[in-house]
Order: structure tokens, then sequence, then C-alpha cells
């Protein structure tokens, strides 16, 4: 649909009128000078076409970015979660003196719902290698959001199959579109918008938690609760102190439905944590080699905040029928993400 400025919708010819003249003649009419104005084009429709022209788009924008180092450029081109990593990314290239990483994608599959309103999103699932590395290949998942008929499309989220994962088939009808699910779908087992908290509390509880009868343990779920273990008794035997929690992110949402009824849903979580010395000295911890990149080199207080960005993809089961059959966990398959921020308050 064409749209017109509202200067263009109120142009009127202005008549003037005036009373008790000289003469008694009335002036004559002068109309008001015209405003052109240029509508703004129509937005292309959302189709399996477009949507393969925009990925390829972006790959080559994103690659002219990264061989130069322009970070405000390839920032151009990425929202929400994305943005911080890119961010972080471009800045631990500068600091460790490396160039950024390009990529090479391999056939790409085209994930497109029929959406009605903004925002308009896709998925693309491809094989992607880091240029110079044909070793480095693995399954990508990327969404692509757009957010307005006058905002350019962004790549929001990618994370990565993990080498075991199957990719669940996600179902397209005879015109190659996907389904897109509800964030409050209740025909899978975990409704898509519960899928984080949940991750989170295995995250947060480990195997014994009540989630692991929902989702099953793994690297991105029970491995997270172990790891952190480790690095807490590890801080321990340096003097340090380690919290950490994971939580929800404002980042949209990307659930297709699969050909067997169940959801492969996209979404993101953050894990905040503090490093602090022990409370008896309030001695200042020592800057992490991972943490560098993104503080100026000094500790003002006594603690370092650091915040992760983490992206993931996870099969979530269709619920079981009458059948008696078994409906399984929901599955974290794939993972992405880094240190996206870090920060060394002041004292309190």
């Amino acid at each position: 649909m064409l749209r017109v400025s509202r200067t263009a919708a109120a142009l009127l010819l202005a008549v003037p009128f005036a009373a008790g003249c000289a003469g008694g003649e009335e002036p004559a009419a002068r109309p008001a000078k015209a405003t052109v104005t240029t509508a703004a084009p129509a937005p292309e429709p959302l189709t399996p076409q477009a949507a393969e022209r925009q990925f390829r788009t972006f790959t080559i924008d994103d690659n002219v970015a990264r061989a130069a180092g322009d970070e405000r450029l390839a920032l151009s081109w990425v929202t929400d979660g994305q943005s911080m990593l890119t961010a972080a990314e471009y800045r631990r290239a500068v600091f460790d003196g490396d160039p950024v990483r390009e990529y090479e994608y391999g056939k790409p599959k085209l994930y497109v719902p029929k959406l009605t309103s903004y925002p308009h999103w896709f998925v693309v699932q491809v094989p992607r290698t880091v240029k110079g590395d044909k070793k480095s290949t693995r399954e990508a998942y990327l969404a692509f959001v757009r957010r307005g008929p006058a905002e350019g499309w962004k790549l929001s989220l990618s994370t990565l199959l993990a080498p075991k994962a199957r990719a669940p088939r996600v179902a397209l009808d005879a015109e190659g579109y996907a389904t897109a699910l509800a964030t409050t779908d209740s025909s899978v087992l975990i409704q898509p918008r519960a899928l984080p908290g949940i991750q989170a509390t295995l995250a947060a509880e480990g195997p014994d938690s009540v989630a692991a009868k929902v989702m099953k343990a793994g690297p991105f779920t029970t491995g997270y609760y172990s790891q952190t273990r480790k690095d807490r008794r590890k801080g321990k035997d340096h003097g340090l102190v380690l919290e950490a929690v994971f939580v929800a992110t404002p980042f949209p949402f990307f659930p297709l439905r699969t050909e067997n009824g169940s959801g492969l849903v996209l979404y993101a979580l953050s894990r905040n944590s503090v490093i602090k010395g022990k409370e008896k000295d309030k001695a200042k911890p020592p800057i992490p080699p991972d943490v560098a990149h993104l503080l100026d080199g000094t500790v003002k207080g006594s603690e370092i905040h650091t915040t992760d960005i983490f992206q993931f993809a996870a099969y979530d089961p269709v619920k079981a029928g009458g059948d008696g059959k078994a409906q399984g966990k929901a599955d974290v398959m794939a993972e992405a993400g880094a240190l996206a921020r870090a920060a060394t308050p002041p004292p309190k």
C-alpha cells in the first residue's frame, strides 16, 4: 500500500476572506503553493524468494564489514542480542590484533512463515564455515527480523547446531511457507515462551531440579550447572567469590512447527556474573583474560560484573496423545554465545 505524508494528505487551497475592503471589492483568491511529495515505496512482501535474497545480501554485506574490520558498518546489519555479540567480537579482534572472522555459506534452507502483521521474521538453516578453516563447518540457524515497513531486515540471532545433534525437519506447505507457533502454543510440551525459564532453572539447580522432568540434561542445561560449580571452586582457590545466574532476555522468539507437530524454537538467555574478593578483605579481583578486551585495564571497586549472551535452538516435542506413546523431553540442541559486556562498578 502506498503511504502519503501528512502534509500531502492535508493539502488545501487557501482562499483569504476580507470584510469591508476599500472600494467594496473582494481581492482575488490566491491558491497556496502545492507541496509535491513522493510516496514511500511499498515494502516487499515476505516470501521464501524474498527471504533468500535478503539472506544472500546479508552474507555479502556482513563479510564486507568483516574484511574491513568496520564495527560500525557491521552493527548496521544486526539487532537484539546479535548487536551485543557483534560489538564484543570486533573489540576482541582489535584487542588481540587479529582479523575479524569471515564466513562462507552453503546451500540454505529457508523457513518463512506467513505473517500478516509486523514484525516479520524468517529463519535460515545453513552450513557455515570460517573462511580459511575448512574443518570449522557447522550447521547454523540464523533468524532475521523486520520490525516495520520502513525498516530494513537485520540479523537478530545466530546459533550453531551441536555436533551430534540431528536437526528436526520443519514443516513446509505446498508454496514453501513454514508455520509459526504462538509463544503461548499449548500443543507442545513446553510453551515456547517458557523454554528459557525451564533451561535457566536446570542451569541453576542441576539434574535434581523438577525442570529435568520436561527438559533433557546436556551441555546447555545441566552442563552449565556443573561448569558454574567448577568455576566457583576454582575461584575459591584463588581467594575469589563467583556468583552467576541465567535470566531471560527481552529479545524475540522464533518458534516453528516441525513435520511431526513438534516445535523448533530459537531464543536467547543471558548469564549475569559477579566476580569479587572475599568479604573480609575487599581485595580487587584480577581481570580474567577473557574479560580484558571489554575493560580499560582497571578495577574501580572490588567487583567485576559480566554479561554473557547465549542464543539457542530447542526441540519442543508435541504433547503425547491418547495412544500411550511417550512424548520425550525438550532438547536444547544448538548454542552459540560469548561474553558481551563487562563493568567494574565503583565502591558503594
